[in-house]
């Protein structure tokens, strides 16, 4: 799996997509077979490492970008680029900040980039190449084409996990019914969902670069990850162990920030739950029934909440007369017949799912 970007850089990559003014200032730059050096930011520190040049606070225009290019010193834009603050100027970064670059204006890029926190793209001549630079990272910006056949393949990757997902999804459902559920059951499921995720985050920073290109991708991306995180969030609500210092956000933020070995190892996994014994993968566990309870049409979290403060467990819960449902706070004698009518739907699917 990549390493994820920074938002920083996620963002930089948002300003020169296909689409943006930015962009279509940068292809022109780069149609006239020309170089740049761009700054996106004029605050304090910038114009601490700044020399010469002169003020335009002018508009932005892809026009007039282009035309500034023309003259060998940086280009200052506003933050937002939406204004042309300066040009033709010198830029004078610490030279003692490292740099893998060779070329003057790729190596003054970075170092500005390093620097400070506002983004620099540079416009190379001589490879016709854009690349961004933000803190310690860089990224060239990659043909259309390019990007999109990436897009479609990761698309690709991504049905076949959802398929998986779905298939241990359903068997988590159905053993939860019968009330059979281990650890490795609850595990795999979380295992599978991380990486569905993971998968969507690759695919989001190809339609971000991809900008008003990317419009199918991202409709058939949403279409793929419809529930999956509202899934994996009320399954690790269903089975986690509260403690001190350690509650939901931290659990699913814990599975989050694994790294692609250890979210390989489902001992591991299983440790994000903080469940006693999590060495025994095949250990009985019973959920609490959030999951199970937020598939019931039209049924409130407040009441979701406290059904399962009520009862505790998902098999109390399907064993409740319509009485004892109705005690419940907010739940009154129509929800709770619409509760067990539903449960026991979801149970009959779910086996008839797993047993054919």
């Amino acid at each position: 799996m990549a390493p994820r970007r920074s938002s920083l850089l996620l963002d930089a990559l948002a300003s020169v997509a296909p689409g943006k003014p930015l962009r279509e200032g940068l292809d022109r730059i780069l149609q006239a077979e020309m170089g740049a050096l761009v700054v996106v930011g004029d605050g304090p520190e910038v114009l601490n490492i700044c020399s010469g040049g002169f003020l335009l606070d002018a508009a932005y225009s892809p026009q007039r970008l282009s035309e500034l290019a023309k003259m060998d010193g940086a280009i200052i834009l506003a933050a937002d680029a939406s204004r042309i603050a300066r040009a033709n100027v010198h830029l004078v970064p610490n030279p003692n900040v490292p740099t893998s670059e060779t070329g003057t204006r790729h190596r003054t890029a970075e170092r500005v980039a390093r620097s400070i926190t506002v983004p620099v793209i540079s416009v190379s001549e001589d490879q016709s190449v854009i690349a961004v630079y933000v803190n310690n990272e860089k990224r060239p910006l990659e043909p259309i084409p390019r990007l999109l056949a990436r897009a479609n393949q990761a698309l690709s990757t991504l049905e076949r996990y959802r398929n998986r997902l779905d298939a241990v999804t359903a068997s988590l459902s159905a053993l939860e019914i019968e009330d059979l559920v281990t650890l490795r059951d609850v595990v795999t499921v979380l295992q599978r969902s991380e990486m569905v995720r993971r998968i969507s985050d690759e695919i989001n920073r190809h339609i971000i670069e991809l900008g008003v290109d990317g419009r199918l991708v991202r409709l058939q991306l949403e279409e793929l990850m419809a529930g999956v995180e509202d899934d994996s969030r009320l399954i690790v609500r269903d089975y986690f162990h509260e403690g001190s210092g350690w509650h939901l956000d931290e659990a699913v933020e814990g599975l989050a920030n694994l790294s692609t070995d250890d979210l390989l190892d489902l001992k591991t996994v299983a440790s994000m739950l903080h469940v006693p014994g999590t060495a025994d993968l095949d250990q009985s566990l019973s959920p609490r029934g959030y999951r199970m309870l937020s598939r019931v049409p039209r049924l409130p979290e407040p009441v979701v909440e406290g059904i399962v403060e009520r009862f505790g467990s998902l098999q109390k819960i399907m064993a409740a007369t319509v009485a004892d449902l109705d005690d419940v706070k907010e739940v009154g004698e129509t929800r709770a017949r619409a509760i067990r009518e539903g449960l026991a739907r979801l149970a009959e699917t779910s086996i008839l799912d797993r047993y054919n």
